[in-house]
C-alpha cells in the first residue's frame, strides 16, 4: 500500500518521460552516435574490414585480404551503399572514384581476376591505407574534421592543411559575432532596465511593452523587417539622405553590421528581463542614501547599484549569447558570405552535401558549448544561499 502514491506519481509524469525521451534525450543519443559513425565501409566490406586490420600498412596486403575485397565487391547488390563506400574512401584518398567505377564492373564479370591487372593503382599502398583508415565502424574523424585537424599516415592528430577547411575559423567567427551581440544587448538593456524598475504604473507597462514586442512576432518576419529597413532603399538610407547626413546609401546589410543590428534588437529581451528581475529586488532609495552621503551618481552606481545587480548581468549575457551562437536565419538572410555562422555549416552539410556525420559533428560542438554556458548560468541564477 505504501507504494501506491508513488505508482500514481510515476502514472502521472510518465507521459513526460515519454516525451522527454523521444524528442530530446532521442535525438541527443542519435546526434552523439552520428558523429562518431562511420559504418560505410564495414558494412559493404566486411570480410575486408576484418582482413585488413591486421596488415602492417607498408608492404601490399595479403592475397588473403585482396581475396576478401574482390569477394565482396563481387557480393555486393546495393548499388547506393557502393556509392557511399566510394564517396568516402575518394574524400580520403583522391582517385578512388574511378578506381572503385572500373573495379566493380571488372569484378562483376570476373571475381577471380588480380586487382593489379584491372589497375595498377591496386599497387600502390596509399589506396589501401585509405581502406584500413575507414575499416571501422566507430572514427573520430568527423570530430576532428569539425575544428581543422585530422590523423597523420602515423595515427598523430595534425592540423590540416591551410586552405582545405574553415570550420574553426566559422567556429571562432560565430563567438566573436555572438560576443558583439551580447556586448551590444548589455549597453542597451542595463540602462533601458534600469530606467524600466525605477518607474511604476502605465510608464514601466509601456517599457516592458515594448522590450516584449519582439517576442511576439515571428523571427522570419523581424528579419525581413530588418531586410526592407536597412536594404540601399530602405527607410533607414533614405531618411539619412533626406537629413543631409550621407550623400548616398550605406552598406547597412549583407555585412557584420546588419547581422549584429538585427540579433541585437531581437535577443534585446533575454538582456533586459533578467536585469530588471533583479532590481525590483534593490530598494529603491539605496541611490539617494549614496547621494546623501556625498556619492557622485557615477560613483554611486558603481559602487552600489551596479554590483547588486551583476547576477541579472551575467544571467542576460549568459542568455543572450547562448541564444546567439546557435542563430540560423538572420545571418543566412542579412548577413554576406563571410558573416555565416556555424548553424549555417551544419544546415549545408545537413541538406546540401548530405554529410549528416560531419553535421553531427559541429552540432555536437555547438550542444557541448551550450551545455556549459547553461550550467554556468544555471549556478549564476540562483539565489544567494540557495543549495547548490
Amino acid at each position: 500500500m505504501s507504494r501506491a502514491p508513488q505508482l500514481k506519481a510515476l502514472v502521472l509524469i510518465a507521459p513526460l518521460l515519454v516525451f522527454l525521451g523521444m524528442f530530446f534525450v532521442w535525438p541527443l543519443i542519435t546526434v552523439i552516435s552520428q558523429a562518431i559513425s562511420d559504418p560505410a565501409i564495414s558494412r559493404v566490406l566486411p570480410h575486408t574490414a576484418s582482413a585488413i586490420s591486421g596488415w602492417n600498412g607498408k608492404d601490399l596486403p595479403s592475397d588473403e585480404v585482396q581475396a576478401a575485397f574482390r569477394a565482396d565487391i563481387a557480393a555486393n547488390t546495393d548499388e547506393m551503399a557502393m556509392g557511399d563506400v566510394t564517396r568516402r574512401l575518394n574524400a580520403s584518398k583522391s582517385g578512388f572514384r574511378s578506381l572503385m567505377g572500373k573495379t566493380v564492373t571488372a569484378l562483376k564479370e570476373t571475381p577471380e581476376i588480380p586487382l593489379v591487372e584491372i589497375d595498377k593503382r591496386w599497387g600502390d599502398t596509399a589506396y589501401w591505407l585509405a581502406i584500413r583508415e575507414n575499416a571501422s565502424p566507430y572514427t573520430d574523424a568527423y570530430l576532428l574534421a569539425s575544428i581543422d585537424m585530422e590523423r597523420g599516415a602515423d595515427g598523430a592528430i595534425k592540423a590540416m592543411p591551410e586552405g582545405s577547411s574553415a570550420n574553426a575559423a566559422i567556429i571562432l567567427r560565430t563567438l566573436w559575432t555572438s560576443a558583439l551581440v551580447t556586448l551590444c544587448c548589455l549597453l542597451i538593456g542595463l540602462p533601458y532596465a534600469m530606467v524600466t524598475a525605477s518607474v511604476t504604473g502605465w510608464k514601466r507597462a509601456l517599457l516592458l511593452g515594448a522590450v516584449l514586442l519582439p517576442l511576439w512576432t515571428s523571427l522570419l518576419v523581424r528579419t525581413a523587417a530588418w531586410m526592407i529597413l536597412l536594404q540601399e532603399n530602405g527607410l533607414i538610407n533614405q531618411a539619412l539622405m533626406g537629413l543631409g547626413l550621407t550623400n548616398g546609401p550605406l552598406a547597412l546589410i549583407y555585412n557584420r553590421f546588419g547581422v549584429v543590428l538585427a540579433m541585437t534588437h531581437v535577443l534585446l529581451p533575454f538582456m533586459v528581463l533578467p536585469i530588471y528581475s533583479v532590481l525590483l529586488t534593490v530598494p529603491g532609495n539605496l541611490m539617494g542614501a549614496a547621494a546623501s552621503l556625498g556619492a557622485h551618481p557615477v560613483r554611486a552606481f558603481l559602487r552600489v547599484l551596479l554590483p547588486l545587480s551583476l547576477r541579472g548581468v551575467i544571467s542576460g549575457m549568459l542568455l543572450v549569447f547562448m541564444s546567439a551562437i546557435g542563430y540560423y536565419i538572420t545571418p543566412a538572410l542579412i548577413g554576406g558570405a563571410t558573416d555565416q555562422m556555424i548553424s549555417s555549416v551544419i544546415a549545408f552539410y545537413a541538406t546540401g552535401s548530405a554529410n549528416w556525420s560531419m553535421a553531427a559533428a559541429l552540432g555536437l560542438i555547438l550542444l557541448v558549448l551550450t551545455l556549459v554556458l547553461y550550467a554556468l548560468y544555471n549556478r549564476l541564477s540562483r539565489e544567494p544561499g540557495q543549495a547548490r
